[in-house]
């Protein structure tokens, strides 16, 4: 319990009744005032000074002889000098000083050296909580058994006589007529000053009967009943015969009160010798700690005056020590936060001790950074000081990446529109509000039409800049609380979640096609582009995210059907459409695993000759379900799946079969025209399937003529060029598809080894009534024969288209007039028909 109470000090315990008088006060008068106060000492000043003690011990030092001692100046007997201890003193160091002086009475001072009080010994002791021990402390052990005896008939002289020389503050009296024991104490001897009889019978003056304890008796019953009684000694009897054999004096308590004081005060010193070398040594460690520490580390006091950093706080702020130390961690301050997050902070501080939490701060060199901060509360050992251990890290890289990482899980790259996953978990809170609130909301699906085209044509950075200003159009349309977002590729849809009638929707939808309409600045370049756009509408036209996203899907499908760059609302029709489609693209691949596809054969007329000049073959699809699927329909989803190079591959395989057999049946087929895909022509592996082809059926390229359109060339003239170089080393022939379609670029005739021009149908069905067509198929003819290229007119199905054509000398038609596409067995049955009637 010593260890509990070390920290209290004298300000905690001592008396604040500081009695006192003149060096000049006759001793009777000083009596009187101790006695009124009921002290057993009092304090003698001179000047207004102290200079001396003097308590009741010192009575017994009296010069009894002279007449009239008893007015003698208490500054003739006092004890000088006076010892005294500051108020701030702790108890351990008040009772060292009582041991090595060997008195019981200090004089309290306060801060500026005034006198404010007094403590004793005995108040030490009683304040230390060591009653306990007394319980374990028999009284036989410290009772006097060197007793004092007089006669009840000794006069008081002979009883100051007998204390002075003896040195005791007590004797006994017998009194044998009444056989009863009494007691004179130092007290009794310093208050008969006040009415002096020395040679009365001592009896007189005696105090009796006496309260008495058993040797078996512990301390602790003792010191009760003194404390109880207000008294300071007890007679000692043997419990067996009844004998007086001691005296108990309280000093003998409070001196094994004291002497356990001290027994317990030397182990808690030497435990504290012990823990302050284990403290120096923590210390040591915990320096070395600090200083090797990868975190900044910063130690304030309370008022938050800098004592210590760490070198990885240099590295991190740039601020050494002695730029620091002694300052206020303000230095740091960025200004990014307000008063409030301060005042938080310290709130929270001091309610837990401890406060975490990610902060800006401001490096020496200005950089503003991002910190994890950590600041602990610590009570300094022996002292309601407080000290605060700041601790952080740098962690502007981790947040900048932990940003980063939430952006790419949560926004589109490119666009920086929210992605799938965001839209996702928008609609769902969007759909819970529009539930409760029985409000509508819409999903917007919007597709670029062609966008392909764009990308294959002018390269995948002006398609990526496209992108971005059609999702910049759109955002600048949506009210607060709606979410544009980016599904992927060309995708795109719209949450709306203030629709009060479906005209809302429609007049956004036609707001989008009237933004996109304009056309789109890339790379000096000005390309338009369209959309197409589907809606569904919560709750007529589904419930939950899944159906609505859906629906919406289905209605965007339904305006790309219609001639896109348009908008539609789903209707429950749509999904038999969105069904047969799903159908289609299940049955692709299977289709092309088990020959389900078919070649159909059109033969091309020399206008000349009125002969069979060429055969081009042409792609059908017989599926047992869906029945005759033609090309149109089922080559945009080869190019969705990624399968049109497989289906290429197919193609020109089965077209060199034929034309193999054929030659070895006889037949005198000048060429077989085949359609290819841009994306094969693109990859660079179009001239190595028709080599390993020509190579299998052992057949000359000469009788093979590959038809490609505008845009296989437009997004990579060089490497186009380069593989229709290695097709051409082939002997293999190139005709230019559709020609006055597309981009019509007259360099690419020159620039590339085309043969063949074939003038798009479009151009041919509008001849030759129609000025303007007729003039155009007139320039590319003549245009054709001046660069040395052979002529194909296609869709030709009016005798007077043909007669035109001839008259212009172009080399060959194709269309319905002389034959449409046939079977193979159709086809070579019109072969010899043709071939006989020639």
């Amino acid at each position: 319990m010593v260890s509990d109470n070390r920290q209290l000090q004298i300000k905690d315990i001592f008396s604040n009744q500081l009695l006192s008088c003149d060096h000049q006060t006759p001793l009777v008068a000083a009596v009187r005032l101790m006695r009124k106060q009921r002290v057993s000492s009092i304090f003698v000043t001179k000047e207004q000074q102290i200079v001396g003690i003097w308590t009741e011990s010192d009575c017994v030092k009296l010069n009894f002889n002279n007449p009239d001692f008893v007015n003698t100046i208490i500054g003739s007997s006092m004890t000088t000098p006076v010892h005294d201890i500051q108020v701030d003193k702790t108890l351990s160091e008040a009772t060292i000083k009582f041991h090595q002086l060997g008195i019981r009475h200090l004089l309290v001072k306060n801060q500026h050296n005034q006198p404010v009080g007094v403590v004793s010994l005995s108040d030490i002791v009683r304040n230390q909580g060591l009653d306990h021990y007394l319980h374990f402390r028999p009284i036989d052990d410290h009772y006097d058994r060197n007793i004092i005896i007089l006669k009840a008939t000794d006069c008081v002289s002979k009883v100051i006589e007998v204390m002075r020389l003896r040195g005791v503050t007590a004797v006994l009296v017998y009194h044998s007529n009444l056989a009863e024991y009494g007691i004179i104490t130092q007290r009794d001897i310093a208050y008969m000053l006040l009415n002096p009889d020395w040679r009365m019978p001592c009896w007189e003056l005696a105090t009796y009967p006496l309260l008495q304890v058993s040797p078996k008796d512990s301390l602790f019953d003792a010191y009760r009943l003194m404390t109880a009684k207000s008294i300071r000694h007890l007679v000692v009897k043997d419990p067996s015969s009844a004998k007086v054999i001691g005296l108990l004096p309280l000093k003998n308590v409070l001196t094994e009160i004291e002497t356990a004081y001290c027994s317990e005060l030397e182990k808690v010193l030497v435990q504290r010798d012990l823990a302050l070398r284990k403290s120096q040594k923590n210390l040591y460690l915990a320096n070395r700690i600090i200083d090797a520490s990868l975190d900044g580390i910063m130690i304030t006091r309370g008022d938050g005056e800098i004592l210590q950093i760490n070198p990885a706080f240099s590295e991190l702020t740039g601020y050494q020590d002695y730029e620091v130390v002694g300052k206020s961690p303000s230095i740091l301050s960025s200004g990014v936060h307000g008063k409030e997050y301060y005042d938080q902070m310290w709130a929270e501080l001091r309610a837990k001790g401890v406060w975490q939490g990610e902060i800006f701060n401001r490096k020496k060199c200005g950089e503003v950074y991002v910190e994890w901060l950590t600041i602990i509360a610590i009570n300094e050992p022996y002292s309601d000081d407080m000290l605060y251990a700041a601790i952080f890290s740098d962690i502007t890289e981790r947040k900048n990446a932990e940003e980063k990482i939430v952006r790419l899980a949560y926004f589109d790259e490119l666009t920086g529109l929210p992605n799938r996953r965001l839209f996702y978990d928008r609609l769902s809170m969007a759909l819970a509000c529009a539930h409760r609130d029985n409000h509508k909301l819409a999903v917007i699906f919007i597709d670029l039409d062609r966008f392909k085209e764009v990308n294959d044509s002018l390269g995948h950075s002006a398609g990526d800049e496209l992108l971005v200003q059609v999702s910049e159009r759109i955002k600048g349309m949506l009210e607060e609380g709606d979410t544009l977002a980016r599904l992927g590729g060309d995708e795109f849809v719209v949450l709306l979640t203030e629709v009060n009638h479906i005209s809302d929707v429609v007049g956004f939808a036609d707001k989008v096609l009237n933004q996109l309409s304009v056309a789109f600045e890339l790379n000096d370049i000005c390309v338009n582009a369209t959309a197409s756009l589907g809606a569904a509408i919560y709750p007529e036209d589904g419930e939950d995210s899944e159906t609505l996203l859906k629906h919406a899907d289905v209605a965007m499908y339904r305006s790309k059907e219609i001639g896109r760059n348009s908008f539609q609302l789903y209707k429950a029709s749509m999904n038999a459409r969105s069904l047969e489609r799903l159908s289609m693209l299940s049955r692709f691949q299977y289709a092309l695993e088990h020959d389900e596809f078919e070649l159909f054969f059109q033969p091309l007329q020399c206008l000349a000759s009125n002969k069979v000049a060429s055969v081009e073959c042409l792609l059908r699809w017989n599926d047992p379900n869906l029945g005759m699927i033609l090309p149109a329909q089922f080559i945009p989803l080869a190019e969705e799946l990624g399968l049109i190079i497989k289906l290429d591959q197919w193609v020109i395989n089965k077209a060199c079969e034929k034309m193999a057999l054929w030659r070895r049946q006889g037949s005198d087929v000048k060429r077989i025209a085949i359609n290819v895909s841009a994306q094969h022509l693109c990859q660079g592996e179009l001239a190595q399937t028709v080599s390993s082809v020509l190579k299998k059926h052992q057949l000359s390229g000469h009788f093979v003529e590959l038809e490609l359109t505008e845009s296989s060339f437009i997004s990579n003239l060089h490497d186009a060029k380069s593989e229709l170089k290695k097709l051409k080393s082939l002997g293999v022939s190139i005709a230019l598809d559709d020609f006055g379609t597309g981009y019509s670029a007259l360099s690419y005739l020159t620039k590339l080894p085309i043969d063949t021009l074939k003038i798009d149908a479009s151009f041919v069905a509008k001849i030759p009534d129609e000025y303007g067509n007729s003039e155009i198929v007139a320039a590319i003819i003549a245009m054709a024969k001046a660069l040395n290229l052979q002529v194909v007119a296609e869709g030709v199905e009016k005798p007077e288209q043909r007669q035109f054509l001839q008259k212009l000398a172009c080399n060959t038609i194709q269309g319905y007039m002389y034959c449409k596409p046939l079977c193979c067995d159709d086809w070579l049955r019109f072969y010899h028909q043709e071939k006989v009637t020639s």
